[in-house]
């Protein structure tokens, strides 16, 4: 069997790992074995991050909407049920924006669904 040493492909992966581990602290960046597991351990971490990311801006987002709703007279299930029932096809974010920037332009939408 023909003996297989990997020179080159082991040096390229490692050095992919430790770019990844660029600005770790201390052996992190510098010694492949701890900084294969830190990078592991933040990409692991990113991926759950972008997905929590999305729940937090949506509860932002619920939060001001409710809080410009109750300014107008009404609460947010009742605002949110109400747009349903009237086929106004608008997303929450857009919602909330209007809510802190266009505060007349979402009165009217509050009073154009009661």
């Amino acid at each position: 069997m023909v003996r297989v040493k990997r020179g080159n492909v082991r040096v390229k992966r490692r050095k992919k790992i430790l770019k990844l581990a660029k600005g770790f602290y201390g052996s992190l960046h510098r010694l492949y074995r701890p900084a294969m597991q830190a990078v592991t351990q933040a990409l692991t971490n990113a991926f759950r991050g972008r997905r929590e990311k999305k729940r937090n801006f949506r509860v932002l987002w619920i939060a001001r909407i409710n809080a410009a709703a109750r300014n107008c007279g009404m609460s947010y299930s009742q605002f949110i049920n109400n747009l349903n029932k009237k086929n106004v096809i608008i997303n929450r974010k857009m919602l909330a924006e209007m809510a802190i920037f266009d505060g007349d332009s979402f009165a009217k939408l509050v009073e154009f669904v009661k």
